[in-house]
């Protein structure tokens, strides 16, 4: 008995698990069987595999024919699988060695070869894998997966067509080169990073505020997340969309991942390194947030945003529940769904925005407007935010009222340009994550204080009551504004810059 094998893979919540495509032709009464936990768009392929090859002259042997999608306890859903199955029975015969290629492809009863809507999230995936170099795709798939780098795509139309490659006849397939991608980056620790010079939104629009821009240029040097309090019409929202375009640079992995993302979303991957922003509406339901669905968890905003910047405007009147929810991944960097036939898990490693007015009709805090709001309604609106969710907000900032005085300083070409001198001062480091995502032993490692500057934190602690969390924040944004200084340790000022961004009780 001669097994034998191709790879292709399915989706597990975002990720692609591959499975082996295994087949054997025995003695026996003849039969067709697809076992493996298989759905009913696989055990329906048996059905289109049989008609597309008995159209283009194929027998089927008298033999029983069984095909194995391992593991087999992994639930497999997809049309994707149709072709792999074909090929195995269509060259039972050979001795070819077919382990090393991953195929994907839907065919149609003539055998024509169709894309199905798993096949591009499935390869943006597996192309963060070493061991996917070889992979045979619908040639109509070829323009899309064209800009996935370090895989070699072959496209086929037809069944026969990737019969007769594997045969050794290129004659009717098409080869698409690997790709490379065509943005400047720069080489630190033998890891490429890749960043884009383009700025439709920028920050010379924004007139005066050098505090809160100070604190955006902190906040996306070392993923710090922030918070922006003002009046209505300040800036808040102008700062936080101009963000996004001078954000740290992406390695290769993450920009298959920004992808990936995209084509679950059903957007069209542009592979920039332009990172995700999203910015849900305060009326959204946790579920859109976060993810959810009553048989399989589907993934949500906080999902979209990994990699990128998650922005929630009016930020109060967001559902008490979203808010709570968004602490752990705010601290844990990753979210699990759990239902009752799935629980899947995402990473959730981005940059988080806030904006909100420092009471329910805005005026609190300006110059020239009355406020309307009693003490108990501007209680109120504050105590929407706990305690516990404000901790894990690395950077406050109070706004000031515009002033027709107010002048444009920085440029976002300028601060951008400040963003990547910090990146390659932590990627220099030996660092793995941002600053503002280092673990409690990279910041022991890292966050190097002299004797002053630790006297000085352990007399904020006592003055401020700061948690344990507060405190490693600090030392964290700490470390970013060092970074901006070209400072090897952290310094005095460092400090008491990072103490000033930090939220003050009522």
């Amino acid at each position: 008995m001669w097994m034998k094998k191709l790879q292709c893979a399915t989706l597990e919540g975002i990720e692609a698990i591959p499975v082996s495509v295994e087949s054997t032709l025995t003695k026996g009464l003849p039969s067709f069987t697809v076992v493996g936990m298989v759905s009913t768009a696989i055990t329906e392929a048996r059905e289109r595999v049989k008609s597309a090859l008995l159209a283009n002259g194929f027998v089927f042997p008298p033999k029983r024919i069984t095909i194995n999608l391992s593991p087999s306890d992994l639930s497999k859903n997809g049309s994707h699988f149709d072709l792999s199955i074909a090929l195995l029975i269509a060259l039972d015969s050979m001795e070819i060695d077919l382990s090393e290629w991953y195929v994907f492809g839907e065919l149609g009863l003539d055998g024509s070869v169709k894309e199905n809507a798993l096949l591009y999230p499935l390869v943006l995936s597996l192309a963060n894998s070493a061991n996917m170099n070889k992979v045979l795709v619908p040639k109509e798939s070829l323009t899309k997966v064209q800009n996935i780098p370090n895989v070699e795509f072959i496209g086929v139309e037809h069944l026969n067509d990737a019969i007769a490659f594997f045969k050794g006849d290129s004659e009717n397939i098409v080869r698409q080169d690997t790709a490379q991608i065509g943005y400047p980056n720069y080489l630190v620790n033998g890891q490429n990073y890749y960043f884009r010079k383009h700025y439709p939104l920028d920050f010379r629009d924004i007139k005066g505020q050098e505090n809160a821009k100070r604190a955006a240029l902190i906040s996306a040097s070392g993923f710090h997340n922030l918070l922006l309090e003002g009046s209505p019409g300040c800036g808040k929202s102008m700062i936080a969309k101009r963000l996004r375009y001078i954000l740290p640079p992406v390695t290769s992995d993450e920009l298959l991942d920004i992808a990936k993302l995209d084509s679950l979303e059903g957007i069209e991957p542009h592979f920039s390194p332009l990172r995700p922003f999203r910015s849900p509406h305060h009326s959204s339901t946790p579920a859109s947030v976060f993810g959810g669905g009553s048989q399989k968890a589907q993934i949500g905003e906080v999902g979209l945003a990994h990699n990128g910047l998650l922005f929630f405007d009016e930020l109060p009147h967001f559902q008490k529940i979203v808010l709570e929810a968004l602490r752990e991944p705010l601290e844990d960097r990753k979210i699990r769904i759990s239902r009752v036939n799935s629980k899947v898990e995402y990473p959730t490693s981005f940059l988080f925005i806030a904006a909100m007015n420092p009471c329910p009709c805005g005026n609190l805090l300006s110059t020239t407007q009355n406020c309307r709001c009693t003490e108990r309604e501007i209680q109120r609106y504050k105590n929407r935010l706990s305690d516990p969710f404000l901790d894990r907000i690395d950077l406050y900032v109070q706004m000031q009222n515009i002033s027709p005085d107010d002048k444009a300083s920085y440029t976002s070409e300028k601060l951008h340009k400040q963003v990547l001198y910090a990146h390659k001062r932590q990627v220099e480091r030996g660092q793995s994550s941002m600053n503002g995502q280092l673990s409690d032993s990279e910041i022991e490692k890292f966050c190097i204080m002299d004797e002053e500057t630790k006297a000085i934190l352990d007399q904020a602690i006592t003055r401020f009551q700061l948690s344990f969390r507060s405190i490693k924040k600090i030392q964290k944004v700490a470390r970013t504004i060092a970074d901006l200084d070209n400072a090897a340790a952290i310094s005095k000022n460092h400090l008491l810059e990072a103490l000033s961004y930090r939220r003050r009780a009522p």
